[in-house]
């Protein structure tokens, strides 16, 4: 029990053993250790020396022997304290480098059909928001149109997203567009030959954004704040000069 609650406080099985084996034998040599012990003979060298580097082991030398002794329980309860110290110390510089870390740009890259569909379903994570997108028309002519009209859009009105759209001028985009009553959205399109949208961006979350690339079939999802709001700056100047 005693070895199990030393490895606890840092110290592995073996060494555990040898310095309980010292707290009672008191004073001894590598031989008396290591048969107290348990450990081997050989092993008992290198354990001593890794004691010895923790301030829990001393040496001396006796008619020409060296022996060893387990220093006082009470250090184990020094060292501890010098951590905790230590860690206090150092804490204030650990948060800043964790906080710059939290910074950075998280970005998490999927490949295939599949993969696009988890981008699509990380959008659907945030009820009650809006989602601001420029849409593709790759989007309702290349991708699975199953996923998106079967599954996607009925879970997004369930969790009632409301979308504002961009898209370009085609066909499908019209009939995309004629849609939007029933489907909490409301699109605006642009010129396909001035202004060629190839990729659906998403922004949504707060932080959020997803782009898709459908006939390339990958998907990134980016998250930070930064880029977040850029884009979003962007999207409501483009949104805001359509006519």
């Amino acid at each position: 029990m005693l070895e199990r609650d030393l490895e606890k406080l840092g110290l592995d099985d073996k060494e555990a053993k040898i310095y309980l084996a010292l707290l009672e034998l008191g004073e001894a040599n590598i031989q008396q250790i290591a048969k107290k012990s348990g450990v081997k003979r050989t092993t008992v060298y290198d354990i001593i020396e890794s004691l010895k580097e923790k301030g829990l082991l001393s040496s001396a030398t006796r008619h020409k022997k060296i022996t060893y002794s387990a220093e006082d329980p009470r250090t184990l309860e020094e060292k501890l304290d010098e951590r905790k110290n230590t860690l206090k110390r150092i804490m204030p510089e650990l948060l800043s480098i964790a906080n710059a870390m939290d910074k950075k740009p998280k970005i998490r890259f999927f490949e295939g059909s599949e993969g696009i569909k988890e981008v699509y379903k990380d959008t659907l994570k945030y009820p009650s928001s809006e989602l601001l997108a420029w849409v593709s028309d790759e989007a309702v002519t290349v991708f699975d149109k199953d996923f998106l009209e079967g599954y996607y859009l009925p879970k997004r009105i369930e969790k009632k997203i409301w979308v504002r759209a961009i898209g370009t001028e085609s066909t499908e985009m019209k009939n995309y567009k004629n849609l939007d009553e029933k489907s909490l959205r409301k699109t605006k399109i642009i010129s396909a030959n001035q202004f060629p949208i190839h990729v659906e961006i998403n922004l949504y979350g707060k932080n959020k954004i997803a782009v898709m690339s459908f006939s390339e079939k990958i998907g990134l999802i980016v998250e930070s704040q930064k880029i977040f709001t850029t884009l979003k700056s962007i999207f409501e100047m483009n949104w805001n000069s359509i006519a």
